[in-house]
């Protein structure tokens, strides 16, 4: 697991502008969501005015069953709210796909996807797993797709978002795997949360004289 910092993922984000990955890497990024559930988002899905997104079902492809959307990990859909960079980011995206779809035609995107590939079908889990390993390796970076998921959370946590919060937006089945998934952030969150109650206990010496 790598977990990038918020210059890093920056850097990420300004090395794909300009590709088709570019939206795809900032959605999950911003919101910690997995590779399945951003590649079976619907428009529908997607509240840009009141800036949330609904994540109720993820794009699975398996040698037995071939190609298919069935529930979230765990069967646990979730609601997440976007940041406005993602959000504008989507409107952009929504407009340039319009234009192709009055260029295209009748039954372009007839899933209603979000990002689907350029002539509107499904984009195959293992197709974007080739398109965004290509793209890292030109870059010359080792980041995988599952790790933008996995920096998301650890720099909530460093943030100080409580832990329930994150593990909601994550999708996970219980507060104890986010804790066990991300126990490498805690530490230092320990001594931050310990140099931050110093600090303003001592203000609160320094400036008033307590009666109790």
């Amino acid at each position: 697991m790598q977990a990038l910092d918020e210059i890093q993922t920056v850097w990420l984000f300004n090395a794909s502008q300009g590709t088709r990955l570019y939206v795809p890497i900032l959605f999950s990024a911003t919101t910690g969501v997995r590779r399945g559930e951003v590649l079976a988002l619907s428009w529908t899905d997607l509240d840009l005015s009141g800036a949330s997104a609904t994540i109720r079902r993820s794009l699975e492809q398996t040698r037995k069953c071939g190609l298919r959307f069935k529930h979230p990990k765990n069967n646990k859909g979730r609601r997440i709210s976007l940041p406005g960079l993602l959000v504008e980011a989507l409107k952009e995206h929504r407009a340039q796909q319009s234009k192709t779809g009055e260029l295209l035609g009748k039954g372009f995107n007839k899933h209603d996807l979000v990002f689907p590939r350029e002539d509107g079908t499904i984009w195959k889990p293992e197709q974007f797993t080739d398109s965004y390993f290509r793209f890292t390796r030109k870059i010359g970076v080792r980041v995988r797709f599952h790790d933008l998921r996995h920096s998301h959370a650890s720099q909530l946590l460093r943030a100080g978002v409580p832990v329930k919060v994150v593990s909601e937006r994550l999708g996970h089945s219980s507060i104890g795997i986010t804790l066990d998934t991300y126990s490498h952030v805690l530490p230092g969150m320990q001594e931050e949360a310990a140099e931050k109650i110093d600090a303003a206990l001592r203000a609160a010496m320094d400036s008033t004289t307590a009666v109790i």
